[in-house]
């Protein structure tokens, strides 16, 4: 990541752009753009907590591998957890229609957690809570798959 360095000019408005030009150079880094995907299992039951934007590309590849190496494993029932995505287009909303199938044909089951936002928005708009139960919290979610 490129680090910029602006030396303070007696003019406050100066300061304050470049505050603004550090703030963006530190934000736009890969570190801020990557998926983390954290899995824990209860039992028979995994749960996939996702921080990031889930979006085209690399991220939602991610998600999708991960998916499917949990039903490779036999892990047939899943919680996915998206408290920590801040955004979800498309490509992201595929990938977790096409675990769901998955799942569903191999005997198990596919759960969401997602509070309002924008991201429950979208998976409203779009329908997918009527497709794939969404919960507003993870217990509630790993009850409805015990």
């Amino acid at each position: 990541m490129a680090r910029v360095k602006c030396e303070p000019r007696p003019h406050s408005s100066y300061n304050a752009l470049a505050r603004g030009i550090e703030d963006a150079v530190r934000n736009s880094g890969q570190a801020h753009l990557s998926l983390q995907i954290s899995i824990r299992e209860l039992g028979e039951i995994a749960v996939v907590a996702i921080n990031g934007r889930l979006v085209i590309g690399e991220a939602s590849e991610r998600l999708h591998e991960a998916l499917r190496a949990l039903a490779n494993r036999g892990l047939l029932r899943i919680v996915v957890n998206l408290e920590g995505v801040p955004q979800i287009d498309s490509s992201g909303i595929s990938i977790l229609v096409r675990n769901s199938i998955t799942l569903l044909r191999s005997g198990g089951g596919l759960r969401l957690v997602c509070g309002p936002g924008r991201v429950r928005d979208a998976l409203s708009v779009t329908r997918l809570t009527e497709a794939i139960p969404t919960f507003d919290s993870e217990s509630a979610a790993v009850t409805s798959l015990s």
